[in-house]
């Protein structure tokens, strides 16, 4: 298994390990009620150096990036990050991931981590005819996430006025004891934070210097446990659940991404078409009204012994909502706030009510 450089670390911590994608990682310190509810509250700090990284560069950079993904690049001012997708010729998603504008022909790139291979083999194969240089960084960068309401604090002690004045979404260039690094507004959590890219060989020092920074403010080191828990609150979709190859963007909830008026796009002309003819199915929120956790791949229904509608693509008990959540493709004409559905838990099925999400905002 693949380790990242904090390995040692989390284990010395006490973090329970397991097999993420091939990385040994950890899912929990103290527990995921209690560094979920750190977060929403406090501040935590997460390891995602498993995340991968790539650099686009050269005259055609900015095309060849409006080529591969849906969102518009071209709107996004130096020092802009944005959310967006690659997509299929179908309109289905590659990965979803951040793009951060370094300048005119200088990109970076953010994707999951299971997906670094094949992610960097399919921008290579849809490079020809475009003047552009492809680099997979993701071995020269760590990867820290503080999150949380009191992140600012802890931020802005190791790199000064840049953190507090830095909007959502924004990034900039930082030092941490003379290396280089990137710092940027962003995260998975629905919470306010910063996520700093480093050199590996200093991330030891700036994990231990956070902990002991954040201590005053109750900081706690988090896990994948409570990072899946955060994001699905915040309905946050999880590459591999919620989307993948058989999901269009459209389908997905995610057309605040897909900018159809661009011009033209690896899949935009099936999602037009699709947004035309209109969806036949959607990712929707709900919550449970019976007792039971609605976990992954548990059948939906229409009705007890009734029609399959679909299976739960992320469900889970919601620490901060003190509810049972969770989100699922259904059919358009169920796909509305308020209507029943029933998941197949166990033996047994469980009513739920398609509801309204983002199920948790936070207070700006």
């Amino acid at each position: 298994m693949k380790k990242t450089p904090l390995n040692e670390e989390h284990r010395n911590l006490g973090a329970k390990m397991v097999d993420f994608g091939g990385w040994d990682m950890p899912v929990q310190y103290s527990g995921v009620l209690e560094e979920h509810l750190a977060v929403r509250k406090k501040v935590g700090l997460f390891d995602v150096s498993h995340m991968g990284e790539f650099t686009v560069k050269g005259p055609d950079a900015l095309a060849f990036i409006q080529h591969v993904t849906c969102n518009d690049v071209a709107k996004l001012a130096h020092k802009q990050i944005h959310y967006s997708a690659f997509t299929y010729p179908e309109g289905t998603i590659v990965d979803d991931l951040l793009v951060y504008r370094q300048d005119d022909n200088e990109f970076f790139l953010v994707v999951n981590a299971a997906n670094i291979e094949k992610d960097f083999d399919w921008i290579t194969s849809q490079s020809g005819g475009f003047n552009v240089e492809l680099k997979n960084v993701s071995d020269s960068y760590a990867q820290l996430a503080v999150q949380g309401p009191e992140a600012v604090k802890i931020i802005e002690t190791l790199f000064g006025k840049v953190a507090p004045q830095m909007g959502y979404y924004w990034f900039d260039y930082v030092t941490y004891e003379g290396s280089p690094c990137i710092l940027s507004r962003t995260g998975y959590t629905g919470e306010d934070g910063f996520e700093v890219y480093c050199p590996p060989s200093v991330a030891v020092r700036l994990w231990r210097q956070m902990l002991e920074l954040g201590q005053p403010f109750g900081i706690l080191p988090c896990g994948l446990g409570a990072r899946d828990t955060l994001r699905l609150e915040a309905k946050m979709c999880l590459y591999g659940n919620d989307i993948d190859h058989t999901t269009t963007v459209l389908e997905a909830g995610l057309g605040w991404i897909c900018k159809l008026d661009k011009g033209d796009f690896i899949g935009a002309d099936i999602l037009r078409q699709q947004k035309e003819e209109g969806l036949e199915r959607k990712l929707m929120g709900f919550e449970m009204v019976d007792r039971g956790i609605a976990r992954h791949g548990y059948p939906v229904f229409s009705e007890p012994g009734g029609e399959q509608l679909g299976t739960v693509t992320s469900g889970s008990y919601a620490p901060f909502l003190e509810k049972n959540i969770g989100l699922t493709y259904l059919p358009v004409e169920k796909a509305k706030i308020g209507t029943e559905i029933f998941i197949g838990i166990r033996k047994k099925t469980a009513k739920a009510v398609v509801v309204k999400t983002p199920f948790y905002k936070r207070q700006k």
